[in-house]
């Protein structure tokens, strides 16, 4: 078998899943398993290997609707192996090394953990994808990929980890200042489903995203992010992200195409606002436009939970027009299957 050029039927020799090494026909075994008898985590572990190891070249996925309303799509094997190698080169991971598996495998990045194990020959642990992964852990990591809400929940153990990529939702500046202080190299990912995982990466604290290699990048007449992994897609996928392409190899993020609030003639990225609110405000919350007569569009600030009178203090520092002209309350936020809130 040729390491370099693997096909999708491949498991490095190297790999090890809960410190037990496992062939292809083991893990077929083992995915049959935890079906049978395994946590809810486990299950769909389970069904993953028995899907990454059937005669089909492709798996099927949902969408989380970054490029459009969410769909089922076909992803080929082959693809997810070639992200799995960019993956291995951008972040220097090399077979033998010991990572953490924590995020669901219900979605891309949780089944993407997995396949960069075989593939890369890691020694991989499993455990649940709760919001306190460390919590009991007494292990040292050089890898493991989390949500930020994991991450903002294991500050005091992060240390543990060498090298830790955030992804499946933004990185807030509250956060990224208390990580910045930490031991861990510690990226904010950008990706999607359509692209299985990420694309493209940066260090916390930095402004602009680095692409992964063989991945090319350009703007639509929207200014939306247009990316082109050959290797991974058949076509380029057209984003609903506003950004800035500061080269060939850099952008920097600016907001959701479809978020963008026209307030009096001046366009708002409620991201932007919201990053400059993050630390101010206990609870969650984000912004967004509602019709208005004299403006077409007023920016809000919604926040979840009982209301409160909010401190005026709160919005020193933001601009004319990002300031709220309203603030509403809601008892409890909608929630996507990923656990993104729903802008309603």
């Amino acid at each position: 078998m040729n390491y370099n050029n693997p096909d999708y039927h491949f498991v490095h020799p190297q790999f090890k899943l809960n410190g037990f090494h496992f062939s292809e026909d083991d893990l077929s075994r083992i995915a049959y398993s935890f079906i049978k008898e395994g946590e809810p985590f486990e299950r769909a572990v389970g069904d993953f290997l028995m899907y990454w190891f059937d005669q089909n070249s492709y798996i099927e996925m949902h969408t989380s609707g970054t490029t459009g309303q969410p769909k089922l799509i076909r992803v080929e094997k082959q693809a997810m192996v070639n992200s799995a190698k960019a993956t291995g080169e951008f972040f220097d991971l090399e077979a033998g090394i010991k990572v953490l598996h924590c995020l669901p495998t219900q979605y891309v990045a949780g089944k993407m953990m997995l396949v960069r194990a075989f593939i890369l020959g890691w020694d991989m642990d499993l455990v649940a994808p709760v919001s306190h992964p460390l919590e009991r852990n007494e292990t040292q990591y050089d890898f493991a990929a989390m949500v930020p809400l994991q991450a903002e929940h294991s500050l005091e153990k992060l240390h543990m980890i060498k090298k830790l990529i955030l992804g499946g939702a933004k990185v807030s500046q509250a956060l990224s200042d208390k990580l910045a202080g930490l031991p861990t190299a510690i990226y904010e990912t950008y990706g999607m489903t359509e692209t299985i995982t990420h694309i493209a990466a940066k260090r916390i604290g930095e402004e602009a995203f680095t692409v992964l290699p063989n991945v090319k990048i350009s703007e639509d007449e929207r200014h939306c992010l247009v990316i082109d992994p050959y290797l991974i897609c058949d076509e380029p996928v057209v984003t609903n992200d506003v950004v800035k392409i500061v080269d060939d190899t850099h952008f920097i993020w600016l907001g959701r195409h479809d978020n963008v609030i026209n307030s009096g003639g001046v366009k708002l990225f409620p991201e932007q606002i919201e990053e400059k609110l993050s630390g101010r405000i206990d609870r969650r919350f984000y912004v967004k436009g509602m019709p208005d007569e004299s403006l077409g569009e007023k920016l809000v600030l919604v926040i979840e939970g009982e209301p409160y009178d909010v401190d005026k203090a709160t919005f020193k520092g933001l601009g004319k027009f990002e300031k709220p002209k309203d603030i509403l309350f809601v008892e409890k936020f909608a929630e996507t299957g990923s656990g993104k809130i729903k802008r309603d």
